[in-house]
């Protein structure tokens, strides 16, 4: 499991509009990185449009929102422009970045199928990690406020 004060594991995904996202071309800005378990379940929905709702807050503070999950990019994409989405939602079909986070979550509603917890990193400009947030289950939303103040900090 990753911790505060250890450096983010770098990874390449691809995002739902199909350009590639690798973590350490972001050094400099805080990065905040949101698993989320599945692309068009409700408490996913509530989550990634709160955090769009949130990016001109987030922005100001030189943040960039990144949402992942284990949703191949058609689904992410259909998400992404159902919702109005407006940050990249990456494609770790692979669970590349999932399993390097620490954040599987394994035969998540079906036999086999392995999803991400519903999780929140927080990369710092240096690329450590700076937050940390990982729910007991995946039907547990963030503290969105205290995500804010912290970027705001």
């Amino acid at each position: 499991m990753i911790g505060v004060g250890d450096i983010a594991p770098d990874f390449s995904l691809m995002a739902h509009d199909r350009s590639m996202v690798t973590l350490d071309e972001y050094k400099g800005q805080r990065v905040l990185l949101a698993f989320f378990p599945a692309a068009f379940t409700g408490v996913c929905t509530k989550e990634m449009c709160t955090f769009s709702d949130s990016i001109s807050k987030m922005s100001k503070f030189n943040a960039l929102v990144f949402g992942i999950s284990a949703d191949n990019v058609f689904a992410n994409k259909f998400f992404a422009e159902t919702n109005n989405i407006k940050f990249p939602l990456l494609c770790d079909v692979e669970r590349t970045a999932i399993n390097l986070y620490g954040v599987a979550i394994n035969n998540f509603g079906a036999p086999g199928y392995t999803a991400s917890q519903r999780s929140i990193f927080i990369v710092e400009k240096d690329g450590t990690i700076g937050y940390v947030w990982i729910a007991e289950n995946p039907g547990i939303e963030p503290i969105y406020s205290e995500i804010i103040d912290y970027i705001a900090s």
